[in-house]
């Protein structure tokens, strides 16, 4: 199995800026996608941003421009920086892992934008 460990969320007021972290760790066979999903009070839980095993990118439209995703390939581990935070950011931010096929997802942290 894959355990995936996740942080770098809190509380930060419109305009600023967090780094998201999730390192995989276990029996990791061939990790072919990292993404970032988020759910918010009441909304569907959305994709915000995706990574292949070769490095290409895709974000949702609420969040191009401000968001970034990146991995560490030998460190098995997926970032997500997130810039001029808006209130409709707020929300559990899941890191999910595809093994084989097979997706692994974290803890959820949560991200919460307000003055």
């Amino acid at each position: 199995q894959v355990q995936l460990v996740e942080s770098g969320g809190g509380l930060v007021q419109p305009g600023g800026s967090l780094r998201l972290s999730c390192a995989a760790s276990g029996s990791i066979f061939s990790i072919n996608a990292m993404n970032w999903y988020r759910q918010a009070p009441g909304k569907e839980r959305e994709l915000v941003a995706a990574i292949t095993s070769y490095g290409i990118t895709k974000y949702a439209d609420s969040v191009k421009g401000r968001f970034t995703i990146s991995r560490d390939r030998a460190k098995n581990t997926v970032y997500l920086q997130m810039s001029s935070l808006e209130p409709e950011d707020t929300a559990v931010y899941y890191c999910n892992v595809v093994d084989l096929a097979y997706p692994y997802w974290g803890q959820g942290t949560q991200v919460t934008v307000s003055s």
